[in-house]
């Protein structure tokens, strides 16, 4: 530094304020971190291109202020051309800056990019592409052309201020001087320093003249300065007799020349004679120390300032709505939805507050979510939950999911909050056969509908895909068991590869089950061997079937192995439909990829003659159906047509396994609709699931078996009733899809609707033994009188619902539904009393008899031999505490689907009982209740087709 000043000029500490700044931003860092502990360290990305000295030294000079501040700094150093040698080609080095740059950019990790200039062997124009490529949201030296032409904007503000400009305004105001209405010379016209500053003082409402060397009259002009700026890079350029006394001097110049005194020849000066100047201004900033320790810090509050808004950005999770064009006359479910454009599904991920290297693209308008979003967001509170349930419903459906959808657009897309649905992917099976989709219906859907009700992103076929694995693993250990002896089984199961046996990794766990402790296949006894060899199935107890996505009838009881060359070994067994798969339901209660490979393991598909249960461990493919199954466990993130965010994800039937969305799906969701620790309540949102068919099966399922696993507590049930619906339970005539409904269901007729009501109460009063908030939406069809409306209402309200309000959503969207998203709002202000129906502990008939009388008001159940054997054979293989998942029709509280209303003096007649360990629940079967579904005469495929001039889909709905 040059010596100190003979006369009055004060030294303005370019060092100390700098340090002040960084130690300031170091400070402000570890308090955000502290409240908001989302909120990361600022990362800066400096590139460089060569090995200039200069650069080096700059370099470091940003990687220890970067340290001071609290950030953490990746230096990237590229080779030039001239480095990388002649294999290299010209132009290798601009190229490989511009990939990094391309990187950096869409890492939202990083929160500034900084190229050291000059880029090694570069021309300007090459110089340019690279600064120009920096996102000008990470352009933390200000340098991007968006940046400048804020900058120089009257009516707005840059992202980033350049770093030299903003440190000089910096120290200007140090001086406690007024800039306002001051007359300040600016010497230099550089795009990185002069023209900039001018920017600058002409915002800070200064009277700016902007010299350069060539300048006629500089001295005058200079002399009438109240402030200079100089910076023409010339050593000693401005002299101390050309300022107006008591000038303040911003000394931007770094210039080398020779001094034999100093150990490297020579030092560094600015663009004015210090020694003179000092004698004259009042205050001026040393060469080095003054503007130089400035520009480094302006970069640190740069980066700072970047990271904060991205944060910030990523908390504000704003969906901007798609607007709905509602006719009088609505439409068939699909013609809505394709007249609907969506958005790209990044703009919904974006939206959420989804970061890139979350959301994998499936096309334009569907995605898989990451699983890492959880451990990114561990800190956030979770959002409110909302699970969606209804009465017991007509065959037709009494419009649940529309409901879910319209409820997640109502409180999305017209109250501004954060709401999120979690739906099921529909099964084929119902789509090609008699219910249709399930996307939701009417202006209250998820789209595309058409990619929705078919293959999605293919979770269900790596289900399919997984299950049938299994199945045919275990016929083949069956046969190759039935026909080796047991040296020959052992060494075909342990072969020497290379003069070397091992075992695979699912042997090992066998060994582990059977209290073998040894590692090599050589160790093993003979009695060992055969052990491990033979898992001695008893086909009578098998229970793994294997599984279509398709209603198929004649599959119901098969018999396989009838070729000659399974020698006779043929079998009685059969398929299921796909989403009774028990591998859909682990999909659905996996926690993550851990549990997900964990459950699939210990699956049991039969039991040895000596009792122990067989798992897919021991039959030895879990590992490989963990690998099928490994994208399927992301959940699909999709939208509704109001631009709203929907999670798809497993599919599980809820009258035969537990018939909710995945659990996965609901944490994600519930993160990203939360808020941070100390943020305002208003902030947070809302994610509503959907449970399959009337409550006595979905809602209770949800809350007796996925929420036992998640540990997430519901803050509300909406329960779903439809005028048509209480009629049919009040004794109207049967409702059969295909045909005209009954006059009764489209006149008004009070009297019916009111013995109806009874099969609602029933529901509400099941809903409290949950201690869950209900609301009672009651969707109205287009024959719905108001005094129908306001007669279920009023029932509702007198047992026990917390709220009963009308529903219009499908005729209307989220404006329909604006009452039930508003009485889910005051739901959630208090706390719910959340609780379960019985202990896990209890005995398997007992926990049976519970859900029994409590949710179907049956007088208990009454198990056929076969079933009670089952269940004497689980409770001794130590199954009996897990929980319950009643398989029953959905048409009745009871196990008849001709009993409506609130049947009364019956029984539930259990004929069978299997057990999903992998799943944790058991699952009795009630009545007729098929695993496999039937075509009817007239199926829904019959409207299908494809047109073949514009490749559209018809006829789904």
């Amino acid at each position: 530094m040059e010596g100190a000043a003979a006369a009055e000029a004060k030294i303005i500490d370019g060092t100390a304020i700098a340090k002040s700044i960084r130690s300031d931003i170091a400070q402000a860092i570890t308090a955000l971190r502290k409240s908001n502990p989302t909120f990361y360290p600022p990362r800066l990305v400096i590139l460089q291109l060569g090995s200039n000295a200069a650069s080096a030294t700059y370099i470091r000079m940003k990687l220890k202020a970067a340290e001071e501040s609290g950030m953490t700094v990746e230096h990237i150093q590229i080779p030039s051309d001239a480095e990388a040698g002649p294999s290299s080609h010209s132009g290798a080095g601009v190229a490989k800056i511009l990939d990094v740059i391309q990187k950096a950019n869409a890492d939202e990790k990083v929160s500034g990019i900084l190229v050291q200039l000059p880029l090694e062997g570069a021309s300007t124009v090459e110089e340019k592409k690279v600064v120009d490529s920096v996102a000008v949201e990470k352009d933390v030296d200000g340098f991007h052309p968006e940046n400048i032409g804020l900058l120089n904007s009257r009516i707005a503000e840059p992202y980033f201020t350049p770093c030299t400009p903003a440190g000089v305004i910096r120290l200007i105001e140090s001086t406690g001087f007024n800039l306002q209405g001051s007359n300040v010379v600016v010497l230099g016209r550089s795009d990185i320093v002069g023209t900039p500053t001018c920017a600058l003082l002409r915002k800070k409402d200064a009277t700016v003249t902007q010299c350069h060397r060539h300048t006629q009259n500089l001295q005058e002009i200079i002399s009438r300065a109240d402030v200079l700026v100089a910076a023409i890079g010339s050593a000693g350029f401005v002299k101390g007799e050309w300022l107006k006394k008591g000038a303040i001097v911003i000394d931007v110049g770094t210039n080398y020349i020779a001094d034999p005194s100093k150990k490297s020849g020579s030092r560094l000066v600015g663009d004015v004679d210090f020694a003179s100047a000092s004698q004259v201004a009042s205050h001026i900033t040393p060469v080095p120390g003054g503007v130089g320790p400035m520009t480094v810090a302006m970069l640190m509050s740069n980066t700072f300032d970047a990271a904060k808004r991205a944060w910030q950005a990523g908390r504000d999770r704003r969906v901007t709505p798609l607007p709905l064009t509602l006719k009088e006359k609505v439409p068939s479910d699909i013609e809505i939805a394709t007249s609907q454009t969506p958005k790209p599904v990044w703009d919904i991920a974006k939206e959420m507050g989804l970061q890139a290297d979350e959301v994998e693209s499936y096309g334009k308008y569907k995605a898989k979510v990451e699983l890492s979003v959880l451990q990114r967001l561990s800190n956030r509170q979770d959002g409110k939950y909302i699970v969606v349930a209804g009465i017991t419903p007509t065959p037709l459906g009494e419009g649940k999911s529309t409901t879910t959808i319209g409820l997640a657009q109502a409180l999305g897309a017209h109250l501004h909050k954060v709401a999120i649905a979690c739906v099921r992917q529909p099964s084929q099976g119902p789509t090609f056969g008699v219910k249709g989709g399930a996307a939701g219906g009417g202006y209250s859907q998820v789209i595309p509908m058409t990619e929705f009700n078919l293959h999605l992103t293919g979770d269900i076929h790596a289900v399919t895909a997984a299950n049938n694995l299994l199945a045919a693993a275990i016929d083949a250990r069956m046969f190759h068991e039935a026909t080796q002896k047991d040296k020959a089984l052992f060494d075909r199961l342990c072969p020497a590869k290379k003069g070397v046996r091992a075992f695979a990794k699912p042997m090992l766990a066998r060994l582990k089950k059977l209290g073998i402790n040894k590692t090599n296949p050589n160790d093993l006894t003979e009695e060992e061997q055969s052990r491990f060899a033979r898992l001695d199935i008893d086909p009578a107890t098998l229970t793994w079937n294997r599984v279509l996505d398709t209603n198929d009838r004649y599959l119901r009881s098969i018999t396989v192995g009838q070729a000659p060359t399974e020698k006779g070994l043929t079998r009685q067994t059969a398929f299921d439909i796909a989403v009774a798969s028990e591998v859909m339901a682990v999909l659905a209660l996996s926690k993550d990829i851990a549990d997900m490979r964990e459950r699939l393991g210990r699956m049991v598909v039969a039991t040895s003659k000596a009792g122990d249960p067989v798992t897919a461990e021991d039959i030895g493919c879990a590992g490989a159906m963990a690998v099928l199954m490994k994208d399927a466990i992301k959940p699909t993130l999709m939208q509704t047509l109001e631009g709203t965010p929907v999670f798809v994800h497993a599919g599980p039937f809820a009258n035969i396994a537990h018939g909710n969305s995945s659990i996965i799906a609901d944490r994600i969701a519930l993160k990203l609709a939360g808020i941070e620790p100390g943020d305002e309540e208003s902030r947070n949102g809302y994610v509503i699931t959907e449970a399959g068919f009337g409550a006595d099966i979905g809602m209770e399922k949800f809350c007796n078996i996925k929420t036992r696993v998640s540990g997430l507590k519901p803050n509300a049930v909406v329960l779903v009733a439809t005028i048509r619906a209480l009629k049919m339970h009040g004794g109207g005539p049967a409702v059969t899809p295909g045909k005209p409904l009954d006059a009764v269901y489209t006149e008004e007729s009070l009297d019916l609707l009111e013995k109806g009501c009874a099969n609602l109460g029933k529901h509400i009063e099941n809903a409290k033994k949950f201690g869950l908030k209900v609301i009672v939406a009651v969707n109205r069809f287009s024959n719905d009188t108001d005094a129908e409306m306001a007669l279920v209402q009023k029932y509702a309200l007198s047992v026990g619902a917390d709220y009963a309000v009308p529903a219009n959503h499908w005729a209307e969207g989220g404006a329909g539904a604006l009452e039930v998203a508003k009485a889910v709002v005051e739901a959630c202000e208090t706390p719910s009393t959340f609780d379960f129906l019985y202990d896990v502990n209890l005995p398997l008939v007992e926990k049976m008899n519970i859900i029994a009388k409590e949710m179907y008001g049956a007088d208990g159940v009454e198990l056929s031999p076969e079933a009670q054997a089952e269940v004497d054979r689980y409770e001794a293989q130590g199954y009996g505490s897990l929980p319950i998942c009643m398989a029953k029709t959905a048409l009745s509280l009871s196990d008849d689907p001709s009993k409506k209303g609130v049947p009364t003096g019956f029984t539930i007649k259990i004929r069978n009982v299997r057990l999903s360990a992998g799943a944790s629940f058991v699952y009795p079967l009630a009545g007729d209740m098929s695993t496999m579904p039937g075509l009817t005469t007239r199926p829904g495929f019959y409207d299908i087709d494809l047109n073949p001039e514009t490749g559209d889909i018809e006829g789904l709905f």
